[in-house]
């Protein structure tokens, strides 16, 4: 004799049984008109009596996804345009050029006619109170997180906002392990960049320079850049020096960490990290102008390269994509950063996370997995220089829309030197206490001792 169900037991193979309907006709599974199985083989696929059965095809019905045609059966119907589930797409609104977001869009409508997405595009300042307020009323779904905005959710202590999602064996482990919290996937990597060179190719042929390669230093780049340098009409290097997506590279390269010494202060002075100053020191005199008060941006940098007005930069993939001067005639290339110490790079990754009481959950778990699918990844692959998450994407290749570097795939060899914020064992708060002490010295209006004594001191 079969064993009866708990209340408990009962409940929880009910909802089981409504969810996998649901998502079947929010995928497009169960196509609109189809009639579902019937109720006997719904009982007999769940263990579940019939009226279990029709407890829960009442809240398809009541959610306009099915409707019962009496003595014939249960058919899915297209629900009207006001009634289809929405899902709420809250997004960096550069993402409209790093990953044709509109363009996905669009084509997750293609796929999927019965699930609306509203465009939510937001900027990325006091991103974690942001995303936090909007969710808590209900106006976000799906967010984009990229590694900076999941370690404000960590250190904030509001990881429960995001819901646990299922990795993708198939993409770059190093991707998933960055969006990790004890052992649960809160965000799905979408696609990454590390920090690299990009470097005007004519500039190096008519100052006859070899061009960068893996194995050059900080001080082969600054000789190089000088050589480059004309005055009145370009300079040889030049970054948002300042930018968190910029400056801690330095220290990642110094090979040690922010460590807290037997009296539980951190200590700087004496110690490989001070060669990290002391290269940012160079790189900031060397650009000969002050990008502490001309740069307000990463954007700066590479308006300037575009323009011809700078020879090299250091820029992430995912960057390129905001200028239209992508062809043949403007002859541009990669390279790794050059290194301090140890060959280390600042690896930035972009994911897509649910809120974890979206109250349209199977949508917005539908359209994550298109985001992430290989047909979305190719997609980005293929209309944009960012690199897709997904392997297979990010490796193809075929004949290309429009101008890539030839060195476009010297991601795959660097992936060893990638490195991440967490490398550094500052938190974001002490990140920003950190910068504001050492732009000071970098700038030359501190000493050397002092700015160690002061940057002990703040953090």
């Amino acid at each position: 004799m079969k064993e009866r169900l708990t209340k408990k037991q009962l409940e929880t193979a009910i909802e089981e049984m409504t969810n996998r309907i649901r998502e079947e006709i929010l995928t497009g599974k169960r196509k609109y008109g189809e009639f579902l199985p019937s109720e006997k083989t719904f009982s007999q696929q769940y263990g579940i009596n019939n009226k279990a059965v029709r407890q829960g095809l009442d809240i398809l019905v009541s959610e306009q996804l099915i409707e019962k045609i009496p003595r014939v059966g249960n058919k899915v119907v297209k629900p009207e345009r006001e009634t289809s589930p929405v899902v709420q797409f809250a997004y960096y609104n550069s993402l409209v050029t790093e990953a044709v977001v509109e363009q996905l869009i669009a084509d997750f409508h293609r796929l999927n006619p019965c699930i609306r997405i509203k465009p939510v595009p937001i900027g990325p300042n006091d991103y974690f109170r942001t995303m936090t307020k909007l969710m808590d009323q209900g106006a976000v779904d799906v967010l984009t997180v990229n590694h900076t905005g999941f370690r404000g959710f960590k250190e904030m202590g509001g990881t429960d906002y995001l819901a646990p999602l299922e990795p993708d064996p198939n993409m770059y482990p190093f991707l998933t392990e960055a969006f990790m919290l004890n052992g649960q996937l809160k965000v799905k990597p979408m696609m990454f960049s590390p920090l690299i060179l990009c470097y005007n190719k004519n500039h190096f042929r008519e100052s006859g320079l070899p061009e960068p390669d893996g194995s050059w230093r900080w001080k082969q780049l600054f000789e190089a850049a000088e050589k480059l340098t004309k005055k009145g009409e370009r300079l040889g290097f030049y970054c948002h020096f300042l930018s968190q997506n910029r400056w801690p590279v330095f220290f990642l390269q110094s090979g040690a960490t922010f460590q807290r010494n037997e009296r539980g202060t951190f200590q700087i002075c004496g110690t490989a990290l001070m060669d990290g100053l002391r290269a940012g020191r160079e790189l900031v005199m060397m650009q000969n102008r002050n990008p502490l008060l001309l740069s307000e941006n990463d954007s700066d940098a590479e308006k300037l390269f575009f323009s011809g007005k700078v020879s090299t930069i250091m820029t992430t993939y995912i960057r390129l994509n905001h200028f239209s001067v992508l062809s043949p005639e403007f002859a541009f290339d990669l390279a790794p950063l050059p290194y301090l110490h140890e060959p280390r790079t600042l690896l930035q990754v972009v994911g897509l996370a649910i809120y974890s009481r979206s109250a349209v959950k199977p949508g917005a778990k539908c359209f994550v997995d298109y985001m992430t699918s290989y047909r979305a990844q190719l997609i980005i692959r293929q209309r944009t220089l960012s690199i897709p998450a997904l392997k297979e994407a990010a490796e193809w290749t075929g004949a290309e829309v429009g101008y890539r570097p030839s060195r476009f795939y010297m991601y795959r060899e660097i992936t060893p030197t990638y490195r991440s914020f967490d490398d550094l064992n500052l938190s974001q708060d002490q990140l920003l206490r950190f910068v504001r002490e050492a732009k000071l010295y970098w700038s030359g209006i501190e000493t050397e001792e002092g700015v160690c004594q002061r940057l002990e001191e703040v953090l």
